[in-house]
């Protein structure tokens, strides 16, 4: 067998640890650690000399507690067997977690039994990669995301089920409004957590709670699902019935406003008022036969339109005495006043009055001058 003279990362990036597949190496090897990265050589299950990031040249100066377990070496050419691991020390994010049987409890709103599961994401980091190599991966080749989550299970689920379970109880949480207190949770989740996965060298630098999964299949749960959203559904159309009818109103109020608006317009272009308009609306109705009656049997009189506008006061007045005096023409306009009449003429003999145009006294026969 060849033995390695360059000794380098080889696994990817979802790998905490990975094991180089070569146990034999020379003195002199280059070895070749990536940021982010730590490689530690282990010799008889024993942790030996460490290295950082850079470019490193194994002699026995630089690897001092490797080569006190061989003899001196005479040359930079001699070979040891030692077992190298690289540990990635970059924060891997979106490791997926679920637990794998359901959480059964009685839902405390509707009072119903219900199943529920529970899946999310975490963010891990190796903090002390020594820790983590003896207590966890010990002779394995190395340990990836999936296989980290699979040996933290045990203590993972322990504390998620529970506190899932203990919060919407004590809480009273709604299993349809569950959702809203993801993040509560989550926050309250990675600080119960993160001691554990500090015990065995691992940061847990991000916890969420993700997704409640909810037994959609269950007949149960989806008739208390139906009743439960059907109750908003009716509150939300009550009021947007409520709403539309108050705009409905605005806007017949906003159109009384408009035509009101054209009609004072109007008015105000043809030269009347409001007060002038109902006082011709008064003499229409006195022309009829009917209106005449009506005030008739009545004993209305002249003082009921006392109050018209001076420009048609002494019209209407007119038009009304006119229809009162069943003269139904007299109450469509008035009529023109009559001119002056001519001085009465006397006799100077007699002393008769003698009509305007007269020529003789009709008394004595006097030829007027």
């Amino acid at each position: 067998m060849a033995l390695a003279e360059v000794i380098q990362y080889e696994g990817d990036n979802k790998t905490f640890i990975w094991k180089h597949p070569r146990g034999e190496f020379n003195w002199g090897s280059q070895l070749i650690v990536h940021e982010s990265q730590e490689a530690v050589f282990f010799m008889n299950g024993q942790a030996l000399d460490s290295f950082g990031p850079g470019r490193h040249l194994l002699t026995t100066q630089n690897m001092p507690v490797a080569s006190s377990f061989f003899n001196k070496a005479t040359d930079d050419q001699s070979p040891f067997h030692c077992e190298v691991y690289f540990i990635n020390k970059t924060e891997q994010m979106a490791i997926t977690w679920g637990t794998s049987t359901k959480m059964e409890y009685v839902e405390p709103t509707y009072g119903f039994p219900i199943q529920i599961g529970a899946c999310g994401e975490m963010n891990l980091r190796i903090d002390d990669g020594r820790k983590l190599l003896i207590k966890v991966v010990g002779t394995e080749h190395g340990i990836t995301q999936s296989q980290l989550v699979q040996k933290f299970r045990a203590f993972l689920m322990t504390k998620v089920k529970p506190y899932i379970v203990t919060l919407i109880r004590e809480n009273n949480l709604n299993i349809f409004q569950i959702d809203e207190h993801l993040q509560a949770m989550s926050e309250a989740l990675h600080e119960a957590l993160k001691g554990d996965f500090t015990e065995y060298g691992v940061a847990l630098e991000k916890f969420f709670l993700t997704t409640i999964l909810k037994p959609e299949e269950d007949k149960n749960y989806q008739r208390f699902k139906a009743l439960h959203f059907r109750q908003y559904a009716d509150v939300a159309e009550a009021r947007l019935r409520q709403q539309v009818g108050i705009i409905d109103q605005q806007t017949a109020a906003q159109r009384m406003v408009i035509e009101a608006q054209g009609l004072a317009q109007k008015r105000s272009l043809e030269g009347y008022s409001y007060k002038d308009e109902r006082g011709f609306d008064v003499a229409e109705r006195l022309a009829s036969n009917q209106a005449v009656g009506q005030f008739t049997n009545m004993g209305i009189g002249m003082g009921m339109i006392s109050g018209i506008g001076n420009s048609v006061g002494s019209q209407v007045g007119s038009m009304v005495q006119g229809a009162l005096n069943g003269n139904p023409q007299a109450s469509q306009a008035a009529a023109p006043p009559a001119p002056p009449a001519p001085p009465a003429l006397v006799c100077a003999k007699c002393g008769a009055q003698l009509p305007p145009n007269a020529k003789f006294c009709l008394e004595c026969g006097e030829k007027l001058s």
